[in-house]
């Protein structure tokens, strides 16, 4: 799972309780006109923008939930808002990574918990995301949203967390719940985690594996959110904040043809691994 997460150094969240399409930005729920533009200003700013609900049956209000965040560490943060229109998205997406938090709204402090259970675009992720984010939502109340499609349908349950964007997979509830309090302690859970969203594969890969390291020989470079940073143009390189570092190696595994999503015929899997950890 290590390197599955989808790349996105920020998330725009609206909340649309129903009537989501296969991709949330084709025209279904929001029109076509304004999807397209939506999708043109996300596509240049580098922003991954996800439909929201609440668990269980929702129902339409007169004002909608939005959700900003950013990913990038030492710069993390998110905020919740209200729009009368989903046009409104229009002025927000390019503040989402243009800085700090700009302040659009009321900052949130506690982890954001999303879960995929977009049954349009997965049948799987319904049925098993959608028993996973009730089952949290009774834990930790409001911060628990079912979300559009998060990448990975093959590792359903998918679960993201904001501001962070540590992404995790195939999690019950009992391990989903360690991971949201592991984040409300400014930890990471490693069970499960497919990456952070601020990197790309090999940076998420490389991430994992320089953490599952300080896992083995009990550092704190395990499980500390913020104690490292991933330098993808290097190699990768993986920074701690206290100096050290490490390159990771990391290389393309062939595995046997699998579905990619419910249904779906098989089709060759090529997984970025990390090959070797070399401390510098």
């Amino acid at each position: 799972m290590p390197g599955t997460a989808a790349t996105a150094p920020g998330y725009v969240c609206l909340e649309v309780p129903s009537g989501w399409g296969r991709d949330v930005l084709d025209g279904t729920a929001l029109g076509t006109e304004l999807a397209t533009e939506l999708s043109a200003r996300a596509d240049a700013a580098g922003v991954r923008i996800l439909f929201i609900r609440r668990p269980g049956r929702d129902v339409a209000r007169p004002a909608r939930t939005v959700l900003i965040a950013r990913t990038e560490p030492g710069n993390t943060w998110c905020e919740r808002l209200e729009v009368a229109e989903p046009a409104e998205l229009l002025d927000v997406v390019p503040r989402v990574v243009a800085g700090p938090a700009p302040g659009l709204g009321a900052a949130v402090t506690d982890p954001v918990v999303l879960v995929c259970a977009h049954g349009k675009r997965d049948q799987c992720c319904a049925v098993q995301g959608r028993p996973i984010a009730a089952a949290l939502g009774k834990q930790f109340g409001d911060a628990v949203w079912e979300c559009s499609h998060t990448g990975g349908h093959r590792f359903a349950p998918s679960m993201i967390l904001l501001p962070t964007g540590y992404t995790y997979g195939r999690l019950d509830a009992a391990r989903s719940a360690d991971a949201v309090r592991a984040a409300a302690e400014d930890q990471v859970y490693l069970p499960g985690l497919r990456g952070r969203s601020t990197w790309a594969a090999a940076g998420q890969v490389a991430e994992i594996a320089v953490r599952e390291l300080g896992a083995a020989t009990a550092t704190a470079t395990s499980t500390d959110v913020d104690a490292v940073t991933v330098d993808e143009a290097a190699g990768p390189i993986v920074r701690h904040r206290d100096g050290r570092a490490w390159r990771v190696d990391v290389g393309v595994r062939e595995l046997p043809a699998r579905p990619a999503s419910c249904g779906a015929a098989p089709k060759p899997v090529r997984p970025i691994v990390a090959e070797k950890v070399t401390a510098l």
